[in-house]
């Protein structure tokens, strides 16, 4: 039996691996609580009995249902790596860690492929195949910026937690600040009493950002291209992200958008997933909203020949700036010499001196 998250992290101080931070500690000791309660816990659902805050059914468990965590806090904090290290170690198999943009969106296409099947209330059957797959759910950054992801979490998750599922979820925002300023917030309002109700929050208020402390005296900008600046890229990646990753997919007005590799909060991709598609400001604006560091591969020498790529380019560039995301990256050439020639070289020296800003030290680590 696995002895839980906090001999791990125990083991990772004294490792070197992680530096000792009470804000981080008093997490962990939080989930160290609920790998406990997890040891023996076994739901089962039966028959519906009375109803529900959404109209549902509720299901008479065996037992007490075991209450999840919320846990939310700044950036760079450790919420991901923490939840990572409960979901390593937390007993049994019947479990998941999913970013919770990826689940919306596998929750979209189950109910359109019950509704297709003529299921009255598609909800349910999702709902249930969730929950046979896994009696412990962790989510990576739970956000609601959708109206219909607002309509809909209300009894997707009255459903799951009737079948006994435990939830465990970081997020920036305290769930009163969720889906904020939304269209019909009135009616998600007990959706995020819900939460509070069967989660514990916890505001994880750790003054350090250590996400930026490890970016403090990394090279942001490696060139030329090559074998060199691939393996600083891959180590890069394996310092923020831990060398593990999935693809994100983004659903931007009905298009996906694809980024190969995602972990908390760390993106990697290469100079022609993002720009030698037909992807627009809007499409850059969704990656900001999941993404805090960006790690570009390969961005090649511009010109006439790569005139629609260079504008993906300048647009990617723009966005990042202005939401403050961090790009670590490798060129073929230093800023200034990436498009010389060509119609937008003009315009281009803007994108090189936000290019130099943000490879500065200053910027990079800045909060």
């Amino acid at each position: 039996m696995p002895e839980g998250i906090l001999k791990a992290y125990r083991e990772r101080v004294a490792s070197g691996r992680l530096r000792e931070d009470t804000a981080q500690r008093l997490a962990v000791e939080k989930l160290q609580l609920l790998h406990m309660r997890l040891k023996d816990y076994n739901p089962v659902r039966p028959k519906k009995v009375g109803l529900a805050l959404f109209g549902w059914g509720r299901e008479r468990l065996q037992e007490a249902p075991v209450p999840g965590l919320y846990m939310y806090g700044g950036v760079g904090r450790g919420k991901s790596m923490l939840m990572d290290m409960f979901f390593e170690n937390a007993p049994g198999t019947s479990k998941r860690r999913v970013h919770f943009h990826a689940f919306m969106q596998e929750v979209h296409n189950g109910i359109h492929k019950a509704r297709k099947g003529g299921v009255e209330d598609p909800i349910s059957p999702v709902a249930k195949e969730v929950a046979e797959a896994a009696t412990l759910l962790c989510f990576d950054e739970m956000q609601i910026t959708d109206i219909t992801d607002a309509m809909l979490v209300g009894r997707l998750f009255e459903a799951l937690f009737a079948r006994g599922v435990v939830v465990v979820t970081t997020s920036n925002r305290h769930p009163d600040d969720l889906y904020k300023d939304g269209l019909n917030r009135h009616l998600f309002l007990p959706f995020i009493e819900m939460i509070k109700a069967r989660l514990e929050v916890h505001h994880l208020e750790s003054e350090t950002d250590h996400r930026q402390a490890r970016l403090r005296g990394t090279t942001i900008y490696h060139t030329p291209l090559g074998p060199q600046a691939t393996a600083a890229l891959d180590a890069t990646w394996d310092e923020l992200a831990g060398g593990a990753g999935q693809p994100l997919h983004l659903t931007v007005k009905g298009r996906d958008v694809s980024l190969p590799c995602y972990s908390n909060g760390i993106a990697r991709a290469g100079f022609a997933d993002l720009c030698e598609k037909p992807l627009g400001a809007g499409d850059y604006l969704a990656i900001t909203e999941q993404v805090k560091v960006l790690i570009l591969d390969d961005i090649p020498i511009l010109g006439r020949e790569k005139a629609n790529e260079a504008k993906r380019f300048v647009t990617l560039i723009d966005t990042l700036y202005e939401a403050g995301v961090r790009l670590v990256c490798s060129a073929a050439a230093e800023p200034e010499a990436l498009y010389v020639q060509g119609s937008g070289a003009f315009e281009f020296e803007r994108t090189a001196s936000r290019l130099e800003e943000m490879r500065s030290a200053d910027w990079a680590a800045a909060g």
